[in-house]
């Protein structure tokens, strides 16, 4: 029977494939009372369990394969910590001596009661982390019966595997890499979960959400997973596998052709030259900024040297990896944000969970609450300067007292640097983020003070709307073609271009094709974007005449009906 499921795309592609099941423990034990001389034996069996997972922990962590994603180590910690809390490493073993209960019950219980206290989080990302609290669960409970971890399958190398599971943790998406899968679906998860991020990281297609696929898909069903419409056709007709091969085809072409783009430069059809950057998290991520052809980083997110480890990276560590980006470049631009923690990136005896984290003390509030800190990497970036093209960049600027502090932070690691004769570039350029309506809103005052600047389009949206994007109840009304949005956005680039200052933009728009021919008509000539989306947006931009769009790019800024707005943008696309 041939029949349709509809979930959320967070990994495009289209694959065609047979469906190997994933088995699970389920979280629905049973329950049932010892005699109390089975008790010591009981909580025997739970340490061996609490041990063995822990121990594959640290395997993972050891054996870290080279395409793990760079958030890979954090994954690993944060599931680290939920095994190690009292509830789920001491609590089973009190409730079994308490009750006489049977282990697997006692976890079921407490992993109920912490995933309760991660459900209280006003902020949806950490609410979300509900998932890694099961996930963590669940890998106990398969230690407790004997059949630790997911086992990866060897499968038939004649067709095509796709893999079809409840859910899928970070670790087991790293396991299961090397079996080759062509795509991933999952019955939980959401847009910013962390099997979607894992899946992006791994170039795979992969939609999650699907509610009921792992119920209702049988092994070696034929499937078809669009992962760009978060489509899953099971059991297709010969018509629709066609029409699907088809597609497929085509989408293989078009990335084959997209990869000839490297070395062209990005101009429009009238000769104007558009820079296109690429945002990395980690110094191995030049050798993909190169192969896309990017002509520079527009933002190292610095903050993801802090997230994968217990101790904080000291300023040679910190050095050495800013260096290592700025020589491989080799004179190419490198911009590097101070390190955006807080909200969602939380280090240990740093950054604490607010009531409301998004908005709480993150990015640079925390720099200046931390002044130890914040010198230690300014002392680091400061002296990698002098081994390439280097760029500093502070996000989430509000008001320009803020500015006025961070830039008396500087002057002070410029002198104790002048004081060791360490050197350094007394010219290095200073920017700053825009992505809070308030410095959107009062730009003179940051340009006036800054050598470049460059939107967050994500946050401005978010703070502009009062609309958390990764909170499932609001996320339909997150809009970047919201007419305030919109308004924002032009008077951001306007302003900058009328004052000389460089504008880039470096949110999840940046690397949207549906946007780009906007931007260029609001006057925006720097982007900065995924690296794999560096040749889709150079092809726009080469089929781009900018005198052709400007008429129709003015008419969507004058539009306040969302639906003309649409109507308008998909006409400049056209």
């Amino acid at each position: 029977m041939s029949f349709t499921l509809h979930g959320i795309a967070v990994s495009s592609g289209i694959a065609i494939g047979y469906a190997h099941l994933l088995s699970h423990s389920s979280l629905e034990v049973a329950h049932y009372v010892l005699p109390k001389r089975f008790v010591a034996e009981e909580i025997a069996r739970f340490e061996v369990a609490l041990n063995a997972t822990r121990n594959e922990f640290t395997s993972l962590r050891s054996n870290r394969p080279s395409y793990a994603a760079a958030e890979f180590d954090a994954f690993l910690e944060l599931h680290q910590m939920i095994l190690d809390d009292p509830l789920l490493s001491v609590g089973p073993r009190e409730m079994v001596e308490r009750e006489h209960c049977n282990v697997e019950w006692a976890i079921k219980v407490q992993t109920d009661a912490l995933a309760a206290q991660f459900d209280e989080f006003e902020d949806a990302y950490l609410r979300e982390r509900q998932a890694d609290v099961k996930q963590v669960a669940e890998r106990l409970l398969k230690q407790l019966s004997g059949q630790p971890g997911h086992q990866p399958t060897h499968l038939r190398r004649d067709v095509e595997t796709i893999l079809v599971a409840h859910d899928l943790s970070p670790a087991d998406m790293i396991q299961f890499k090397p079996q080759q899968y062509a795509a991933f679906l999952t019955d939980a998860g959401s847009a910013t979960s962390h099997t979607a991020i894992v899946a992006r990281s791994l170039n795979t297609p992969c939609v999650v959400g699907l509610h009921r696929a792992r119920e209702l898909i049988r092994e070696d069903d034929l499937l078809i997973l669009d992962g760009e419409q978060g489509v899953l056709i099971v059991n297709p007709d010969c018509t629709i596998l066609a029409e699907y091969k088809l597609l497929q085809s085509e989408w293989e072409i078009e990335r084959k052709k997209l990869k000839r783009l490297r070395s062209a430069r990005a101009n429009t059809l009238d000769g104007v030259t558009i820079e296109l950057y690429a945002n990395i998290e980690k110094p191995e991520d030049i050798v993909e900024v190169k192969e896309n052809g990017a002509t520079g980083i527009g933002l190292f997110r610095s903050e993801f040297l802090f997230l994968n480890r217990d101790q904080l990276p000291d300023e040679e560590e910190q050095f050495e990896a800013y260096r290592a980006v700025a020589a491989g470049m080799k004179g190419q631009s490198v911009t590097i944000r101070t390190f955006d923690l807080g909200a969602d990136k939380q280090i240990k005896g740093v950054a604490q969970v607010s009531s409301n984290p998004a908005l709480g003390l993150r990015a640079i509030r925390l720099c200046l609450a931390e002044p130890r800190l914040f010198r230690t990497q300014l002392r680091a970036l400061l002296r990698a300067t002098h081994y390439g093209n280097i760029k500093i960049l502070i996000p989430m600027l509000s008001c320009v007292s803020e500015l006025n502090q961070t830039l008396q932070f500087i002057d002070i690691t410029k002198q104790a640097l002048d004081c060791e004769g360490i050197p350094y570039d007394r010219e290095v350029k200073i920017g700053g983020m825009i992505e809070i309506p308030a410095a959107a809103l009062s730009l003179n005052a940051f340009a006036r003070r800054l050598d470049f600047l460059s939107i967050g389009t994500n946050d401005l949206i978010q703070y502009t709307l009062a609309i958390d994007r990764t909170d499932e109840d609001v996320a339909h009304l997150y809009d970047p073609l919201h007419p305030a949005v919109l308004h924002l956005l032009s008077h951001v680039i306007a302003t900058a271009n009328k004052l000389g200052v460089p504008i880039s933009v470096c949110g999840e728009m940046a690397g949207e094709p549906v946007y780009t021919r906007l931007f260029l008509g609001m006057g925006l000539r720097q982007f900065s974007m995924s690296s794999s989306q560096v040749p889709t947006i150079k092809q726009r931009i080469l089929s781009t005449s900018l005198p052709q769009i400007a008429v129709l790019t003015q008419k969507i800024l004058r539009a306040d009906d969302p639906v003309k707005i649409r109507e308008l943008l998909e006409k400049l696309n056209s």
